[in-house]
């Protein structure tokens, strides 16, 4: 299998003992044979394309005869990124059908053949063939075209700028160039349970978008761009963009189902899903046969390793999973309007289908999922304003009476202290993780320690503060240590 930007295959072969002419004549020949179609032809050689059908792109075939020497080459044309070794086999088909047809034939009967060709051959001054080959600004052309979009491939560049220009703007914006912190990620959109649950239900989409440093959005455009150059000419715009956004929704539900309390962001899961539509589709008769086993077993390699390599505990392996199973459930909503093309209602049901399903799935997930940690986060909030009004005693003019600051050390600032009590042990009924339960005896201790120094302060305003570790200055101290420590 050949994988790469244009993926080739080359290989020299010699004259069989005839004539350049001779040569070319049997090689034209061997093209009409082949059912190929001919482009070009001149002394320099010819240029034939295999033509195309369903999952079948169309590649190049050059012949270009140079002294005793001629070099057959198969390019493929148009975006397409992955070959499966097709490039290698018109290689070998071609010169297998040449072999067959000059042992067939005398020299002589070569050169006939070439008179009659000569007058249809193209002038050495317009000859492409003898064109220079491409220079390096004319390569970075042909590179920064995966970028542009055009017929066939229009959504596909689309999604990877759009990602390129969000990571950029993070970037700029000081998230930095390889491990932007999770306050960073949570900000611009990635998806997490107790945010997205709680009302952010945009986080399902933005996080598709968002990538965790330079090394995870190259790899991940990659693989986009591979997937979209193949897949992209066959399922066109509309069902394209709608099976990245539903399948990016999938995948980021499957992530909040399955993580309580992580953060996650990147375009893989949609890109899982792409693939997952392509799996679909190979099990069905709209791809050749012959071609068939090839990509299923391309395809599934490709899932197949990095589902393994994200058992590993790096990656969101959840969301790819969640993206593959929406990926093969939106192939086979696309499947009737692709068989019928010719039917465009089938094209908008299956796309409409494939909407209402995912929609359906996000509501239940939305009421299902447990948000324990969403409900953390409100008790702490609650705990915040509990906190902050026991704290403002001490926001009393000094000159207020003596009765007046027993009552409020009493009634606002003990209460309140064992209010935020109260929610931390509702919290710890949650299913959280032992790291927050070990935060959450923390405050419980902290809560407990301002209950001492204010009942010390109440103590102290009745006449009857005691001395030495009974002190102001001794719960100062180990209220400043607990703070230190809940805050590494």
């Amino acid at each position: 299998m050949a994988v790469g930007f244009t993926p080739h295959y080359t290989q020299d072969s010699s004259l069989y003992q005839l004539a350049p002419g001779e040569f070319l004549a049997a090689c034209v020949h061997t093209v009409h044979s082949l059912g190929w179609k001919l482009s070009h032809i001149s002394d320099a050689g010819l240029i034939a394309f295999t033509g195309r059908t369903m999952f079948k792109a169309n590649q190049e075939v050059t012949i270009r005869i140079a002294g005793d020497l001629a070099t057959i080459r198969s390019e493929s044309t148009g975006s397409e990124m992955m070959d499966l070794g097709r490039n290698r086999k018109n290689v070998d088909q071609f010169t297998a059908a040449l072999e067959e047809g000059i042992s067939a034939s005398t020299p002589e009967q070569w050169a006939e053949a070439y008179t009659e060709l000569k007058p249809t051959l193209v002038p050495p001054d317009q000859d492409i063939l003898n064109r220079p080959p491409a220079t390096t600004s004319e390569k970075w052309g042909s590179f920064f075209s995966l970028f542009v979009p055009r017929q066939g491939y229009f959504v596909t560049p689309i999604l990877v700028d759009i990602n390129l220009a969000i990571f950029l703007l993070m970037a700029l914006s000081g998230a930095g160039l390889f491990a932007p912190n999770t306050h960073v990620l949570l900000s611009w959109g990635a998806n997490i349970r107790y945010l997205t649950l709680d009302g952010q239900w945009w986080r399902i989409i933005t996080c598709c978008f968002i990538h965790i440093g330079l090394f995870h959005v190259l790899l991940n455009m990659y693989a986009l761009i591979y997937i979209g150059v193949l897949l992209e000419p066959q399922l066109g715009r509309g069902r394209f963009a709608a099976a990245y956004v539903l399948t990016g929704i999938t995948a980021s539900l499957a992530s909040l189902y399955w993580h309580a309390n992580t953060v996650s962001a990147g375009a893989s899961g949609a890109i899982f899903g792409m693939y997952g539509v392509f799996l679909a589709l190979l099990t069905t008769h709209l791809i050749e046969k012959t071609r068939r086993k090839a990509l299923l077993t391309s395809i599934g390699i490709f899932v197949g390793y990095n589902l393994l390599y994200g058992t590993g505990g790096t990656v969101d392996n959840a969301a790819h999973i969640g993206g593959l199973i929406g990926g093969l459930l939106c192939g086979y909503l696309f499947y009737p309007g692709l068989s019928q093309p010719d039917k465009p209602r089938l094209f908008y049901s299956g796309i409409v289908g494939a909407a209402l399903l995912v929609v359906a799935t996000s509501m239940i997930a939305f009421k299902k999922i447990p948000n324990d940690y969403g409900l953390y986060h409100q008790k702490m909030v609650s705990f915040e304003r509990y906190e902050k009004s026991a704290l403002a005693v001490f926001h009393m003019n000094s000159d207020s009476s003596k009765e007046l600051w027993m009552s409020r050390l009493q009634d606002s600032g003990i209460y309140n202290w064992n209010q935020c009590i109260r929610v931390v042990d509702e919290a710890n009924e949650l299913g959280l993780t032992s790291n927050l339960k070990e935060r959450n005896d923390a405050l419980i201790r902290y809560c407990q320690l301002r209950i001492l120094s204010y009942n010390y302060f109440y103590k102290k305003f009745q006449g009857a503060a005691g001395s030495g570790e009974d002190s102001v200055a001794y719960y100062n101290g180990l209220i400043k240590d607990l703070i230190d420590s809940l805050k590494n």
